[in-house]
Parts: C-alpha cells; sequence; structure tokens
C-alpha cells in the first residue's frame, strides 16, 4: 500500500479556478504593475524582509525546491555562486548531454516541449533553468557565495552570512537547505610529480573542449560516464588517447537501458498508454530502496544477454566490467555510491576495437615533465 501527500490543506498551490488574476480591473491610486511588485520584492527580501527557507545552491535542484516553495506562498532565496542559472551545466566540458532521456527530466509546472531532443545538450539544459528561474518567479541570487551559517537556538532561526555585490548580506531564514550536489566536486588525486609536468592537466569538470589537442596525445585517468565522454571527443578530434582504467566499471548500452529499465515508465510508448512523468514517478517512488535491488537485478541480467557481443569485445580490449555488488546495476551503483559506472552513448565501441587505447587494473604513481608512469612500471 502506498500513500502520498499531494497538498496541505489551508496551503493549497494557487492553479487553476484559484490562479492570480494578474491585474486588478477599475481605477485605484497607487496601483503597482506586477514587475514593479516583483522589484519591491527583490529590493526588501534578505534585506528588509527576511525569507522563510534559504537554498544554497542554484543547480537543477535548488531551482526546483524554489519553485514548489514559491508555488506555496513561502519567501525563499536560492544562493548560487555562478553569474547566471545554468551556468553548472554550461561551464563542463563541450560535449556533455544529458543520459537520462527527456521524459525521465521534467521540472515541475513547466514540461519540456513535444519536440524537446531526447537528450538535451548542457547548454540547452542551462538555458532551460535560467529561463525557469525568470518565468517561475524565482528570488535567484546569483554571483553569490555562502560565507558561513550556524543556528541560533535561542532564536530558532540560521544566521547566513554570503557575499553579494561586493559586501556581506546576514540572511536569518527559519529553514536552511544545502543543495550543491551530487558528485560535482572535483576528486583530485595526490600524484608525485605532478607540477613538473609541461602540458596541460585538469579534471574533467575543466575539460575546454578537444579541438586544441589535434594531432596529440593525452592520457584519461578513470573510466567512467565523463571519462569516457572526453576519450570519445578527444578521439573525434584525432587525438591519440589512452584511457586509465584502475578498478571495474558498470556498463549500461544506452538503447538497452531505455528499453529494458525506463521504457515501461518513460518513454514516447509510456506517454501513450497513459502514463506521464506524473504517474511514472509516483510508480518508480513506490518501491521502497531496500528491496529495490531485486527489480532492477533481472533487468541487468537481460542487458547482460541482449548486449553480450559488446561485453565479450570489451573484456577482450582488457577493460574489467561488474554490474554491481549483487548484480542490479547502474540505479543501485548510484545510490550506493553515486559513480562507478557509464551509460554508453558510443564511447564503449572505441575502446573495444582499441581506437581509444586502454591501460586496466593500475594507477598512475608518477608523473614526469612529458608522460605518466603506472603502477606496473609502463611509462
Amino acid at each position: 500500500l502506498l500513500t502520498t501527500m499531494v497538498e496541505l490543506k489551508g496551503f493549497e498551490e494557487a492553479k487553476g479556478e484559484s490562479r492570480p488574476k494578474g491585474v486588478e480591473h477599475g481605477s485605484y491610486k497607487g496601483r503597482k504593475t506586477w514587475k514593479e511588485s516583483r522589484d519591491d520584492e527583490a529590493q526588501t527580501l534578505g534585506y528588509t524582509k527576511q525569507p522563510y527557507v534559504v537554498i544554497v545552491g542554484g543547480g537543477q535542484a535548488g531551482i526546483i525546491l524554489g519553485a514548489r516553495l514559491r508555488k506555496l506562498g513561502v519567501p525563499a532565496i536560492i544562493i548560487e555562486k555562478n553569474a547566471r542559472a545554468g551556468d553548472s551545466w554550461r561551464n563542463r566540458y563541450k560535449s556533455l548531454c544529458l543520459h537520462d532521456p527527456v521524459w525521465y527530466d521534467h521540472l515541475p509546472y513547466m514540461p519540456f516541449p513535444d519536440d524537446w531532443p531526447v537528450f538535451a545538450p548542457k547548454d540547452k539544459v542551462g538555458d532551460w533553468l535560467e529561463m525557469y528561474t525568470k518565468v517561475m518567479e524565482l528570488n535567484y541570487w546569483h554571483s553569490t557565495s555562502c560565507k558561513k551559517a550556524s543556528y541560533n537556538e535561542k532564536r530558532g532561526e540560521w544566521e547566513v552570512t554570503v557575499e553579494r555585490e561586493g559586501r556581506e548580506v546576514t540572511l536569518r531564514p527559519k529553514e536552511l537547505v544545502i543543495a550543491l550536489g551530487v558528485s560535482g566536486y572535483p576528486n583530485l588525486p595526490t600524484i608525485e610529480g605532478a607540477d613538473s609536468f609541461e602540458g596541460d592537466q585538469f579534471h574533467s569538470s575543466k575539460f575546454p573542449g578537444a579541438e586544441n589537442y589535434r594531432g596529440k596525445k593525452a592520457v584519461v585517468l578513470g573510466s567512467n560516464n565523463s571519462a569516457h565522454d572526453i576519450c570519445a571527443a578527444l578521439w573525434e578530434e584525432d587525438v591519440d588517447v589512452t584511457m586509465i582504467q584502475r578498478s571495474s566499471t558498470h556498463i549500461a548500452p544506452s538503447e538497452s537501458l531505455m528499453e529494458l529499465a525506463l521504457g515501461g515508465l518513460y518513454s514516447e510508448q509510456a506517454v501513450k498508454s497513459g502514463i506521464d512523468h506524473h504517474k511514472a514517478d509516483l510508480i518508480f517512488a513506490s518501491v521502497p530502496y531496500k528491496i529495490m535491488h531485486s527489480f532492477h537485478i533481472p533487468v541487468y541480467e537481460e542487458m547482460k544477454k541482449r548486449d553480450a557481443d559488446l561485453y565479450a569485445r570489451l573484456e577482450r580490449a582488457g577493460f574489467m566490467l561488474d554490474f554491481g555488488a549483487d548484480g542490479s546495476g547502474l540505479f543501485m551503483k548510484y545510490l550506493r555510491r553515486g559513480s562507478g559506472y557509464y551509460i554508453d552513448v558510443g564511447a564503449s565501441e572505441l575502446v573495444a576495437d582499441g581506437r581509444v587505447k586502454l591501460k586496466s587494473g593500475v594507477n598512475i604513481v608518477k608523473i614526469n615533465p612529458k608522460g605518466v608512469v603506472l603502477s606496473d612500471g609502463t611509462e
């Protein structure tokens, strides 16, 4: 038996017949336009009036929560260090696209148009998020950083110090939400000799694109989503690229994932059968995490059969595969680790046939001016 809360009685969202009128007909002294009212709110909230909620992090999660609170009439401010909403997507590597299909990615209140790409490019996602913050009338403090926060037990409120427009502002919300993402922080290993390297080196989050490296050699340390995407982008620009795989990786071919794992809930066929994303989300949320792995194991058993040729060729190339600790595949790996997988949109073929070179079961132990030394002695 599953129950789910739809609304809070007495705090229903203003929609349908109760939607805002937008303007009061008639003649009134001191009337304010919609823009004047929004400007007043922007100038006072956080200064002479305090928000009830402060959300630190203005990516999709922070924006979605802000939209929900806005619809409930809860004063909220979203803090974002980047210059524009959506920059957390725009600032990533050039070739980045969503690996989840469009039916899985709708935001509340404003579903994507029916011609939106199945796999949206990063800049298109960034523009949508920026538009969304404006249309949903969110109080989005861009170019703002959170310096510190502490809870005042006596007053029952938070004291959040932020830096905005060159000065510190203290916010005193009742609730503080941290929405800083799952895997947005660079994991940079300390490697002997890194400072001596004469070429370029950077984390995947700072990868500038492959076009400047045409005809050169590159080493990519890692074998998950970003590593595969970057290896493919480098290969497309005629870069001699080698992937360093330290431990096993789960590979889920995109087409198989969409058909076997997502298709019943998140697909055009699901929509045609009457399962829109609202129903799909409810069905998906109805499975307790404690038993979810048992629902996924059969999916990946079938994937092993369906994509047996790809897996065999990857293993012949030396690539180390896994399907999770209990064979439950990608989603459980995401919940348990937040990493360890690649949704294959083409790079696995490059690895399997050797166009992207591979060294597996090793690590980089030293960097010298011209290259790297691996744990098996290879240079």
